[in-house]
């Protein structure tokens, strides 16, 4: 009996959220009406993207309500508002589908959001005074749980209304395959970049030492053998080091270590090569077949930068690395003990290129770093085994 009084009392709070949500929606809609007639007039039109972020963010509380009453999530679609004129945040408000489906609720739930106004009687009806000492429920079993109907009814309908159509879902996935682009392309040239320099610098400038020398020990053959042979050795040593510098670079682009000795034998490398302790933990990635070479490569490089990062900026005293066969690909986990606070994204930083490294395989990396520590690094690199 009292843990249907609890479940009705749970979804009488769900009720009177969703009551003073319609009332909210009351609002919005005057609002809207009067961005409509301002647009029309020419008047107010800047009014109309602001708008739609507040109608984006009350469709926000509604999911989450619907997902704390069902346990399942609403997820979103929408498209950014971007734009630094007017006429294009504009453009994009009206034409996202996402806020389409929006506006289709809040104006739906004008008219049926009000529902939870009943739970008042059936709380009435339910429960008489003389009930409440002799037995609660005993009269009337059947009234209580339809406040629990009701709230269920208002979160199915909202759930209907608000999950993503397949326009918006593919208008949002087109917003992201763009932003990746972006970022890969970003990410290609400094790449480039980095090459072209390590080749300039390093690679080029040896070899035309090189040529130099063999172009003195040329002349000096036949009247200073002494000279040659020190030129020669001084050739030999700098066709080493261009040797050297060009293995360097061959490494940026795909570390031969990772075809040598697959991607385990590739991050223990790493973890014994670090100034840290390492541990490292293989869920399951040699079994079976290899993931793609671009998507270990990127593990790789993700590995060594989020070391690289703990060893400059953490103090850590151990690093956990964690590499583990999932169900949608790949999965990264690098785990440090040090101060944390690494939040820095911005342009140049490691973290910036292990996010953008995982975006441009469409999968996805995340920091999780509290002051105090511990400063988590996690990717997730689609692939399929």
């Amino acid at each position: 009996m009292r843990r249907a009084v609890r479940e009705a009392a749970r979804a009488t709070m769900y009720l009177v959220k969703s009551v003073a949500l319609s009332i909210a929606s009351y609002l919005f809609i005057t609002v809207l009406l009067f961005t409509a007639t301002g647009a029309v007039a020419v008047i107010g039109i800047g009014l109309l993207p602001e708008t739609v972020l507040l109608i984006r963010r009350l469709a926000g509380i509604k999911r989450e309500m619907v997902a704390d009453r069902t346990g399942r999530p609403i997820p979103e679609a929408y498209v950014p508002i971007t734009g630094r004129r007017v006429r294009e945040r504009v453009r994009t408000a009206v034409r996202d589908p996402g806020t389409q489906a929006d506006a289709i609720w809040v104006a739906a739930y004008y008219l049926y959001g009000n529902l939870g106004l009943l739970a008042v009687p059936l709380w009435v009806i339910g429960l008489p005074v003389d009930a409440v000492w002799c037995g609660l429920l005993r009269r009337r079993p059947v009234v209580l749980p339809m406040i629990g109907w009701l709230a269920d009814l208002d979160a199915d309908g909202s759930r209907i209304l608000l999950r993503p159509s397949p326009k918006a879902a593919l208008a949002q996935r087109v917003e992201q395959l763009a932003a990746t682009r972006a970022d890969a392309i970003v990410a290609h040239g400094a790449e480039l970049r980095r090459i072209e320099r390590d080749l300039h610098d390093g690679t080029q400038a040896r070899l035309v030492s090189l040529s130099m020398r063999l172009g003195l020990a040329k002349r000096a053959l036949e009247h200073d053998p002494r000279t040659v042979r020190e030129l020669l050795d001084a050739a030999q040593d700098l066709a080493e080091d261009a040797l050297t510098d060009l293995r360097h670079v061959v490494r940026g682009i795909h570390p031969p270590i990772l075809t040598d000795r697959g991607l385990t034998g590739a991050v223990r490398a790493l973890a014994a090569s670090s100034g840290i302790p390492v541990t490292v933990a293989d869920d399951g990635v040699d079994d079976g077949p290899r993931a793609p070479a671009a998507i270990e490569a990127a593990a790789y490089y993700i590995v060594a930068e989020a070391l690289a990062n703990a060893a400059k900026h953490s103090g850590c005293e151990r690093v956990e690395v964690r590499i583990a066969r999932t169900r949608k690909g790949l999965g990264v986990s690098v785990r440090d003990d040090g101060r944390g606070g690494a939040t820095d994204t911005g342009p140049g930083t490691g973290l910036l290129g292990i996010q953008r490294r995982a975006a441009a395989l469409d999968g996805r990396a995340t920091v999780t770093s509290p002051a105090g520590g511990p400063t988590v690094i996690e990717a997730e690199l689609p692939c399929v085994w």
